[in-house]
């Protein structure tokens, strides 16, 4: 992935990782796309920068995003980046009969979000030189943290399905994965003052220093990660479910 010189769009775009790739990204010298559903959100992630812009679009919806990938192809026809970053976490208690609406919107978010805006923009991407798609996954995608089932379940989704898009685009466009550990950003409330998660600034030194390498990685894999991303082929799955889901 070159580190400069792109047209980047990034989805969740107003708020923690999402920001904080906008902001980096654009400092390198990348034109950068803030999308989101929050228009104030968004204009205070991009005010007095040049080279960044803000989109509103709602990934729930099939025929916004449609819309949405037509209208950033006709403004932005340099576009070569893709970074599908927004999602949402709920805590599900499954041990009663529930109201399932956030499960189902965690799937439309999470999982076809990133699915529909890929499927309206590969046209684009696939004939662009220097095409890049980075899928924001989780650590939860490889050891679950009980307490957000559906969550995991898309993160996990999104992991095999990256491999898979990297498998047929593959000498077309760059398939990258971005797989955090639990970062301080307020995905849930109260989220980024935990002192046991990861600094936000420290998760993206990390987190960019992975991008520049050559070749870029498929997975961008900070340290703290590894024990979620690597349990089971360590053979301490069990035990990192049990340490996962002891707090």
């Amino acid at each position: 992935m070159k580190m400069t010189g792109n047209t980047i769009l990034i989805t969740g775009g107003g708020s923690g990782i999402g920001q904080e790739l906008a902001l980096r990204f654009n400092a390198l010298g990348n034109t950068v796309i803030v999308a989101g559903r929050r228009r104030e959100a968004l204009e205070q992630t991009i005010a007095g920068r040049e080279g960044m812009r803000a989109m509103v679009v709602n990934i729930e919806d099939p025929e916004a995003i449609t819309a949405f990938a037509k209208r950033v192809i006709a403004e932005y026809p340099a576009l070569n980046v893709l970074i599908n970053n927004a999602g949402i976490m709920r805590r599900e208690d499954l041990t009663r009969t529930r109201d399932l609406s956030d499960a189902e919107e965690t799937i439309v978010t999470n999982l076809f979000g990133p699915i529909r805006l890929t499927n309206a923009l590969i046209d684009h991407l696939a004939a662009r030189q220097n095409a890049v798609i980075v899928n924001v996954s989780s650590g939860l995608a490889f050891v679950p943290l009980s307490g957000t089932p559906t969550y995991n379940a898309t993160k996990a989704a999104i992991h095999s399905y990256t491999v898979s898009l990297r498998e047929q685009l593959r000498g077309r466009v760059e398939v990258i994965e971005l797989a955090p550990p639990a970062v301080r950003t307020e995905l849930t409330p109260g989220q980024s003052t935990r002192d046991e998660y990861m600094p936000l600034d420290a998760f993206m030194d990390e987190v960019m220093a992975l991008f520049s390498r050559e070749p870029t990685p498929k997975e961008i894999l900070v340290e703290r990660v590894g024990f979620l991303r690597w349990a089971e082929r360590d053979g301490r799955f069990d035990q990192a479910v049990e340490m996962l889901n002891a707090h």
